[in-house]
């Protein structure tokens, strides 16, 4: 399976989604990352300790893609139409990163105009960086975007401290002493789950 993430905006979690989501496969079956963001995020992440999968740069995918059943690729943000529009043919699900606030919701509402444009079905929206209560912005977002009729995972991604600790670490996030750590992870295998 190849899954892309992808975003018109920084700052949503597209890196720490790409890096968890391809955690998760590698415990199914080999998994590549493909590093295609222009900061190396991905890259820099696995430099600073060990993940249990392979990292890549865009330019070295072609010689290492067939040796692994499942792809992640994590794009650079602000992809144009032209962009998306093979984004959306190279993968078989592209996952769409948001957080709750409203300049990552119009981020969100451009990237599904352009993905309707292209009669794209392959995506799904991915609610990232929710508060935690009593704050009701996640469930409010969730409810906004499943009103939309906006296809949206089950699973919603928590703003957790683990996630810097993991990327401090270079580790996946259960590999963190953080008392909320298993809980960050749960939440990915739940996604995971929604996937495969």
């Amino acid at each position: 399976m190849i899954i892309t993430v992808a975003s018109f905006k920084g700052g949503v979690g597209k890196t720490t989604t790409a890096i968890h989501l391809a955690t998760y496969l590698q415990t199914k079956a080999p998994c590549l990352l493909i590093d295609g963001d222009a900061n190396r995020s991905a890259t820099l992440w696995s430099k600073r300790g060990e993940l249990p999968f392979k990292i890549v740069d865009e330019r070295k995918a072609p010689k290492y893609a067939r040796d692994f059943e499942h792809i992640v690729i994590d794009t650079y943000a602000h992809p144009n139409k032209t962009d998306l529009e093979s984004i959306v043919d190279g993968c078989d699900l592209l996952v769409l990163p948001t957080t709750p606030e409203s300049m990552s919701l119009d981020a969100l509402v451009l990237t599904v105009t352009a993905l309707q444009e292209l009669k794209a079905t392959n995506y799904k929206v991915l609610l990232t960086m929710v508060p935690p209560k009593p704050s009701i912005d996640g469930e409010e977002t969730m409810q906004l975007l499943r009103k939309s009729n906006y296809p949206v995972f089950n699973t919603a991604i928590s703003r957790l401290v683990a996630f810097q600790r993991a990327s401090m670490a270079g580790l996946p996030v259960y590999a963190i002493k953080d008392g909320r750590a298993a809980r960050a992870w749960d939440e990915y295998l739940s996604v995971g789950k929604e996937i495969l």
